[in-house]
Formats: structure tokens, sequence, C-alpha cells
């Protein structure tokens, strides 16, 4: 009697474990979906070629096109990658022009080891032509809305999910190559480190001086 009451007892609790399985839908995950919206979104930094073509008049630069320099040279030095070039088309008096053009640049804070100049053959066209190469981040276009986002019985992440923030993040960053990997780290301030271990060996404080303005108490907090 103990024992069919055992077996009776046993055959139940299967029967239950098997209940509470039937009511469950079993988990799947496409190949191509993961639940990291970066990985599913990634952002692609890629080259992009700047370009921006220039007219002289005499020797001169055209009024019309000083601003596309200064606006070129400004893109150039936020987002430019390696150099500078500046071709000309042959003919007499463009390497004059090419070599003002690039002591212009220097002035405007492009170092000289930056600047090439270049001679080009282009018939009809008599323009100074500037190149440099830019990086763009982007990632693929948003608006998959094949999935029922009300039926997520299988837990599974929506496919355009974090779509809109991987966009924002390719629009905001500065220098799309912060993306590929951190830049490597600046010198330290040699003249603070200097002054620092001056006065460590005079026995004096090393912290940095504070103004009046900086100094404050406790009991001045709300005052």
């Amino acid at each position: 009697m103990r024992e069919m009451t055992q077996n009776l007892f046993r055959g139940l609790c299967l029967a239950a474990v098997l209940a509470a399985g039937s009511c469950t839908v079993p988990f799947t995950k496409d190949a191509d979906n993961f639940d990291d919206p970066a990985v599913n979104h990634p952002l692609l930094v890629e080259p992009s070629y700047q370009s921006v073509k220039l007219s002289y008049a005499g020797g001169n630069l055209d009024p019309a096109d000083a601003s596309k320099l200064d606006n070129f040279i400004s893109d150039y030095r936020l987002h430019g990658n390696g150099k500078i070039a500046i071709s000309v088309p042959g003919g007499p008096g463009m390497e004059q022009i090419a070599t003002s053009l690039a002591t212009q640049i220097n002035e405007m804070g492009v170092s000289r080891d930056r600047i090439l100049v270049a001679t080009r053959d282009a018939a009809g066209d008599s323009r100074v032509e500037l190149n440099y190469i830019s990086y763009q981040a982007h990632t693929a276009a948003c608006g998959d809305w094949s999935e029922n986002l009300a039926f997520t019985a299988d837990n599974r992440t929506a496919a355009n999910f974090g779509c809109a923030t991987q966009h924002n993040i390719a629009a905001m960053v500065s220098d799309p190559r912060d993306l590929l990997g951190p830049r490597p780290m600046d010198g330290g301030n040699a003249a603070r480190r200097r002054a620092v271990i001056g006065n460590y060996e005079a026995g004096k404080a090393t912290a940095a001086e504070k103004s009046a303005d900086q100094k404050s108490t406790i009991s001045d907090v709300g005052n």
C-alpha cells in the first residue's frame, strides 16, 4: 500500500511538471538579432573625401571664395585625417599661387608638414583644388516594424530597438575616429611637474594656490 502511494505521488509530481512546461513558449532568438542595440545596429566609420575648388583672378583669391577657404580649413582642423593637398593646374604663375596659398593655410593653423602641393593637367579648369580625407559615422536606416510589439511571449528584443539612439550617436560624435579606438594620451605638463617637485624638495605645499573667490568654509554655505 505504501509503495502504491509513493508511485502515485511521483506520478502526480511528474504530471505537474509536464503541465507547467506545456504553458511556456520555447525561447527562440534570431541569429541576427541580439539584446545589444550596438550589435544589431553597428556604427560604421568610413573615410570621406572632402574637396573644394577656389578661383583666382590676377593671382588673388576671389573674394566670394574667401569664406569657402576659411570654412574648409576650419573643418580640416577639426575632422581632417592626414595631409591637406593643394592641386593647381599647370600654367604660368600657378606655382606662386600654390606657394602663397600654402603660406596662408599655415598661418591659419595647419603645420607645414601637413600641406602637400602638386600640379595637375586640367584643361579648361583654372581653379585651385583643396582635398583631404575625413571620417563619417553612420548606421543602417531604421524603420523595421515587421514585428508585433504587443506580442512578446518569446521575450525577444525588437529588431528596431536602439536604432534611433545609434543614429543620434553617429550624428553627435565630434570625431568619428574616436569610435574606432581611444586617442593617444598627451604628454604631461612639464612646467607644472617641475613646480610640484621643486616645492616638494623645498618642503613647501605642492597644491596650487587658490584665490579668495575659490576659498570657502562650511559656515559660508547658504549665507
